[in-house]
């Protein structure tokens, strides 16, 4: 791995950290520098370390970094992270410059309106306020509280659900000049009762097994621990409950076609502490 290293600041290039997509360590990885870093610095992307010894708190960009009794600790970058990140931990006060790699996203542009004519669904519009906190609130929940550490984090994810991609992270479209929302997770064309299984370890903070969501359907949200959770939609059934540790491959559910969507299929999200992740890049 080439560093470059000055007195208290040392630059990574991203290509040497970017050692391959699986997430766990293993031989595959060659951990160096200060923090031991190793994973994906790419857009979408992440990396796991250790902080040094005498560290008494870590920090990304200033946002505080939990890390594990043992120092190891996780950061991953939005689909639409700027081209560096710093890493500082005090105690020892080493810091630590990440280059993050650009990635070309799929732009499609589209000469129709985003929305079509006519008023918004009043339906609609009354249910979204309160489905969406409930999402918020499960992404931004503390399982620590309930006495189970997930470590889920630590591990290399497996696929929920087998089948093709029908659809990838980070494609958007862009109409009449009007951007939309980027796709913000994987699909996976399984078909309609097909197994969804845990990607890997963590405990279910969300489980829609009532009256589907507007665009979500039957959704389950898992902690796995550091600020990282998984969201599976369009679920046709679900066999989990909130407050639930899962293992990793554990059956959660049926795949569907619930909320949004036009066929039987898994959309498969994961996120860290706000920012959208490429699940490609956690699998195994």
């Amino acid at each position: 791995m080439t560093i470059a290293v000055t007195r208290r600041t040392l630059l990574v290039c991203a290509a040497t950290l970017a050692a391959g997509p699986a997430f766990a360590a293993d031989d595959r990885f060659s951990p160096d520098g200060p923090f031991s870093l190793y994973g994906q610095a790419t857009q979408g992307g992440w990396l796991r370390g250790r902080v040094p010894v005498g560290t008494t708190s870590l920090a990304l960009d200033g946002m505080a970094i939990r890390f594990a009794d043992d120092g190891a600790f996780l950061i991953a970058f939005d689909r639409d992270a700027a081209p560096t990140a710093t890493l500082m931990a005090q105690g020892g006060d080493v810091r630590q410059t990440l280059s993050i790699a650009p990635r070309a996203w799929r732009i499609e542009h589209v000469d129709t309106p985003m929305h079509p004519p006519g008023m918004p669904d009043a339906e609609f519009a009354r249910r979204r306020s309160g489905e969406l906190a409930q999402i918020s609130a499960a992404r931004t929940r503390d399982t620590r509280a309930q006495g189970w550490g997930a470590q889920g984090w630590r591990q290399s994810m497996i696929h929920p659900a087998a089948g093709p991609f029908s659809g990838r992270f980070g494609a958007q479209r862009v109409f009449r000049g009007v951007p939309a929302a980027y796709h913000s997770g994987l699909d996976i064309a399984a078909p309609a009762g097909a197994v969804i299984r845990s990607p890997a370890d963590g405990v279910v903070v969300l489980a829609v097994t009532g009256d589907p969501f507007t665009l979500e359907g039957h959704l389950v949200i898992i902690d796995h621990g550091m600020g990282l959770n998984s969201a599976m939609l369009h679920a046709r059934a679900l066999t989990v409950t909130e407050g639930q540790a899962v293992r990793q491959g554990q059956t959660i559910g049926e795949v569907g076609m619930t909320g949004r969507a036009t066929g039987p299929h898994l959309h498969w999200s994961l996120a860290w502490h706000g920012h959208r992740l490429d699940p490609l890049l956690f699998l195994a």
